[in-house]
């Protein structure tokens, strides 16, 4: 991957997690980090001098932006990073300053809960509406991956944790579903991700009985050559794999095939994962964007950092 990464900041100790995790990344892949914030100008009270000019309040803010990224020179030496300010709507600017990137790194309070410019469905709409992978980082992020840390980790220590977990041993953990063409672009994320960190890959499919009458002779036909559902599913996930395996033949996978639903399958796998991969499914409605049942309850409840992947062609 040779397009930039970018990371949003807010000063919080996940967007910093989030930005030493981009950081690692870029480095990996030799490729340039883009530090985004997006503000608005805010007034206190209507007292223009208890909340600042704008030209003042725009000079806190890019000094903040200077806050965050200073040390990351230091820390990753020959890294190039560029930075983006942008006044107005916190979904629109992300997904403006994120144009032309490979991934955009976020941070998370895990649990479905964001903080700073991801506040409520404002991190659900730049993940339900990016056109490129979101990875979602929390500040407790551990060697694995895993949740462990104190929830008053510094923002020091949430770099530090991000480092370790971006860099450490472990798994990167992918959902496959449907027909290949349903999961490649998830698939092509996935092992390029652990090509560039040397990590093996574990693609899950999950599979349920459907009701019996769900069954028609077709797939009954396609069940019984198979030998069953298991070998078909087996079938499928390794058809799936296959172009995959070709292009990236160093990198080590393990196929995973269980029965349960999709959701608790993945997170029961990524208890020691360094990153999940999961597709996204975004449906509009009345009220706004909505994730998918699969992508929302990983986003929600996994403890290791999470990339979602929008739906379309792998290249």
């Amino acid at each position: 991957m040779t397009r930039p990464i970018a990371a949003g900041v807010d000063g919080t100790p996940e967007s910093l997690a989030a930005l030493e995790w981009a950081a690692v990344e870029a480095g990996r892949r030799g490729t340039e980090l883009r530090v985004a914030h997006v503000w608005e100008p805010r007034r206190v009270s209507g007292a223009e001098e208890r909340s600042g000019s704008s030209d003042e309040q725009e000079r806190w803010v890019r000094q903040g932006v200077e806050d965050s990224v200073r040390g990351l020179a230091e820390r990753h030496p020959g890294l190039t990073v560029s930075t983006h300010i942008g006044r107005g709507e916190a979904p629109e600017g992300l997904l403006e300053a994120s144009e032309g990137a490979g991934m955009l790194v976020l941070g998370s309070r895990g649990r479905g809960l964001f903080l700073g410019f991801l506040l409520g469905s404002v991190g659900r709409q730049v993940i339900a509406e990016a056109g490129l992978p979101v990875v979602l980082v929390r500040a407790d992020v551990k060697d694995n991956g895993a949740n462990g840390a104190n929830g008053d980790d510094s923002g020091a220590r949430g770099d530090k944790n991000a480092e370790a977990g971006a860099g450490a041993a472990g798994e990167i953990v992918v959902g496959q579903h449907g027909e290949p063409e349903d999961s490649a672009g998830t698939l092509r994320f996935a092992f390029e991700t652990a090509a560039a960190c040397g990590a093996p890959v574990r693609a899950v499919r999950a599979w349920a009985l459907p009701p019996v009458f769900a069954y028609s002779p077709g797939s009954l036909r396609l069940l019984d050559e198979a030998g069953g559902p298991v070998p078909f599913e087996r079938k499928a996930l390794s058809t799936a794999l296959a172009p995959w395996r070709e292009r990236f033949p160093d990198v080590p996978v393990t196929e995973h095939v269980e029965m349960g639903s999709a959701g608790e399958v993945l997170l029961s796998a990524s208890a020691g994962a360094r990153l999940t991969v999961v597709g996204r499914r975004a449906h509009r409605s009345a009220v706004g964007s909505r994730l998918g049942s699969v992508a929302d309850a990983v986003i929600h409840h996994a403890p290791c950092p999470v990339a979602v992947v929008p739906p379309g062609p792998a290249a």
